[in-house]
């Protein structure tokens, strides 16, 4: 997705939207680090915690695990214990989830995450050039055979012709610029 583009045609602000290639990445890997200040319509509030295993107070950088409470994609009003280990990978700017069943805590004690969801691999990216950033985004849902029941979350996905939730929040949050969904387009 341009963004930049989709900002222009679809939005209004009381400032320049406009991002560049380094500040849609500084929003993926704000996200990484902190889904629940940055996804809040798929993260249950307060259920997001995020850490390096055996190392506590570490900086949240290169590799580390995450958890949190996640809308359940077919049954939305559900939120599932969702368990990644989380690779940022700076030079190519790209951010790689992989789901997990189980992990330890901070603390040692094991996790499991919550079956109702499968689990999942998603990496974020930025492509394009500086003045005009890509988001990019793919998924792999890791069942056990093909099932229909997901499609219809992720096709409505595709075709949403609004910015990724966390752009949008980025921009309002950490830009500090007011944006606006236009009604007009």
């Amino acid at each position: 997705m341009d963004v930049n583009r989709v900002l222009q045609e679809r939005y209004a602000a009381d400032a320049s939207p406009a991002l560049t290639r380094a500040m849609l990445w500084d929003a993926d890997v704000r996200k990484a680090g902190n889904p629940g200040n940055f996804i809040p319509y798929v993260v249950k509030d307060g259920s997001a915690a995020a850490w390096v295993p055996g190392k506590p107070g570490a900086a949240l950088d290169g590799e580390f695990v995450r958890r949190s409470l996640q809308r359940v994609w077919i049954r939305p009003e559900e939120y599932a214990l969702v368990l990644e280990e989380v690779y940022l990978d700076h030079e190519r700017q790209l951010v790689t989830f992989l789901g997990r069943a189980e992990f330890p805590d901070a603390d040692g004690s094991l996790l499991r995450a919550d079956t109702s969801q499968p689990l999942f691999h998603v990496q974020h990216g930025v492509a394009g050039t500086e003045e005009r950033p890509l988001n990019t985004w793919r998924i792999v849902l890791l069942t056990e055979a093909h099932d229909e029941r997901f499609l219809e979350p992720f096709a409505a996905m595709a075709e949403d012709l609004w910015l990724p939730g966390f752009v949008e929040n980025y921009v309002r949050d950490v830009r500090g610029i007011r944006l606006t969904r236009r009604t007009d387009v």
